[in-house]
């Protein structure tokens, strides 16, 4: 897709809704031309003073902060409020240079219904990191919002500034950095990672101090590389550094929607899954463990245990309506998988 189709093709998928999804394309080449391609949407306002686009639609509403700390390494924070479901989607235009990694840590809030009381205010925080070349797909359901940062480094910046015997055993890096296209994620890993990331959002936030945190910005930005890095080789994924085609990229992002759209069911089953993203079984549950280190039933079981976490932190709700909500037959089954898990019952967890 050259830039001078972007324009058509903005018109023709823009908010396209498909299986109750308004899709959002848009560039990821570079940073720049991300946001080149966002500007030019009749839906954003860009102020280039403050370097932030903003955007109140029918669909969400959210800033985008951006920052070039220096040539080939940039910081983007994006908050959003979704008012419809969204399928955020990177492409590529072929008449640009395809050598941005970017590293993406979010944190987005949702509510969660309780019945006959407000509703709790629930966390979901992830990693990604995906590299050139490699279209992504992003599902954002309404009614949550939070933010993201995207760190963005070009191949030279990386050759510059990240050293493989710093993080891991020699050579690992280097590999991981030199290979063809890669998309990987990890859920709530680096504990320090959220300390770091409200820093860097006063920082983004200072608006009239723009050119003198240019050094704050770098600072805290390669804490969460860092961090990152130090918390993201207990799997071996880095390692095996196993590349996927863009296609079963989309459709792992899909069997994963299925999974957080029926938590609160019993494992829907890897068969039913593989039939409705439309692939084979076994290429997709192999396919979701490279992107996510989990199987598809242990990312089900994964994601009802952080989720039964916050709702004895957060909430007063009975354990054994805990249990239910995470798809447990029983009260006992939850306890002893939330004690495997975490290491301590959930009445004691919750006490503590």
């Amino acid at each position: 897709m050259t830039t001078n189709n972007w324009a058509k093709h903005i018109q023709k998928f823009l908010f396209l809704l498909k299986d109750d999804f308004f899709e959002l394309p848009y560039l990821s080449n570079s940073p720049q031309v991300m946001l080149d391609s966002l500007i030019k949407l009749p839906i954003i306002k860009h102020d280039s003073s403050k370097q932030i686009i903003i955007t109140d639609n029918a669909f969400w509403n959210g800033t985008m902060r951006y920052r070039t700390i220096e040539d080939g390494f940039w910081i983007l924070e994006t908050k959003l409020e979704l008012i419809e479901n969204m399928l955020a989607k990177a492409v590529y235009t072929q008449d640009h240079t395809k050598d941005y990694y970017i590293l993406s840590f979010s944190v987005f809030e949702y509510r969660f219904p309780v019945k006959d009381s407000e509703d709790i205010v629930l966390l979901s925080t992830c990693w990604t990191f995906y590299k050139p070349d490699t279209e992504v797909a992003t599902y954002f359901y309404k009614g949550t919002k939070g933010k993201f940062f995207n760190i963005a480094m070009n191949k030279q910046w990386v050759e510059r500034n990240i050293k493989s015997d710093k993080f891991c055993k020699k050579g690992i890096l280097e590999r991981f950095f030199n290979s063809q296209k890669g998309f990987y994620t990890w859920l709530d890993i680096a504990p320090k990672a959220h300390n770091i990331s409200n820093k860097l959002s006063k920082i983004l936030e200072a608006e009239d101090e723009i050119e003198l945190n240019t050094e704050k910005l770098r600072k805290n930005t390669m804490k969460l590389i860092t961090e990152f890095f130090n918390n993201s080789f207990e799997d071996s994924r880095i390692e095996d550094n196993t590349s996927l085609s863009n296609l079963d990229y989309y459709n792992v992002a899909k069997a994963e929607k299925m999974i957080l759209h029926n938590l609160h069911l019993n494992f829907l089953g890897i068969e039913k899954i593989a039939e409705e993203v439309n692939t084979s079984a076994t290429k997709l549950k192999n396919n979701f463990k490279t992107v996510f280190g989990f199987s598809m039933l242990q990312y089900h079981k994964e994601k009802n245990m952080l989720l039964a976490k916050q709702l004895l932190q957060n909430s007063e709700i009975e354990i054994q309506v805990i249990a239910v909500i995470t798809g447990f037959e029983s009260a006992s089954k939850f306890t002893a998988a939330f004690k495997k898990r975490f290491g301590e019952l959930p009445s004691v967890f919750r006490e503590n």
